[in-house]
């Protein structure tokens, strides 16, 4: 083959690589940003700092909503993911299932088939990315909703089934549990209403999730 024909072709296979990445955002309060403006959500950030890194890469959808629990996110934001079609995604739901009083085995359906859903539909599908829940427990207003349960044991509890079935699928965990334990040490890291993460602890979380994330869209 002759020397221009290969560098066309390299070239053409530069091109094709340089992927365009759909990114949609899976999840409740801490997803949409509750405490903060939508454009301080981590998901926001992580966008943001991506492309800094080179990577293309939109938030083509955050449909998560404050107070939705896993069987809201089915009938709600699973419609909007397959509507997406996006070859990257985040999934972080579950403390409202908790706070409800959705018993484990119910949590654990519902979060096998919100994965399965969303894998269905991604391309790639080591390109979904699981975060876990964080503990509202230290927080100032926190205790309002034990209703006599030890939250940090519950949250705990609900993770376990988190990481349990995403290690199954060999998909990527990041654990935000320790980090958001900061809350009841930091006032600073606390919204005004006491419960939800502030600006700044948001962008303590995307700086957790930004290196699992950029390494899952370079394969």
């Amino acid at each position: 083959m002759k020397l221009w024909r290969i560098a066309l072709l390299l070239v053409a296979m530069n091109a094709s690589a340089a992927e365009k990445i759909r990114y949609v955002a899976l999840g409740d309060s801490y997803t949409i940003g509750e405490g903060a403006s939508p454009n301080e959500s981590w998901p926001a950030l992580l966008t943001r700092h991506l492309k800094a890194e080179g990577v293309d890469v939109d938030l083509a959808a955050n449909p998560s909503v404050t107070g939705w629990t896993t069987q809201q996110l089915i009938d709600n934001e699973l419609p909007i993911f397959r509507k997406e079609k996006p070859n990257f995604a985040t999934l972080l739901i579950g403390v409202n299932d908790w706070v409800q009083g959705v018993d484990a085995e119910k949590f654990r359906k519902n979060f096998n088939h919100i994965v399965e859903e969303m894998l269905a539909i991604l391309p790639n599908k080591s390109r979904l990315l699981v975060v876990t829940i964080p503990d509202f427990g230290v927080t100032p207003t926190g205790v309002k909703y034990a209703r006599g349960r030890n939250i940090s044991e519950g949250i705990a509890s609900f993770n376990k089934i988190i990481t349990d079935e995403s290690q199954k699928r060999g998909l990527r965990i990041v654990d935000l549990f320790p980090l958001s334990k900061k809350m009841g040490e930091d006032r600073s890291l606390v919204a005004a209403d006491g419960l939800h993460p502030s600006a700044k602890a948001y962008a303590e979380w995307e700086r957790l999730i930004f290196p699992a994330a950029h390494d899952l869209l370079g394969r």
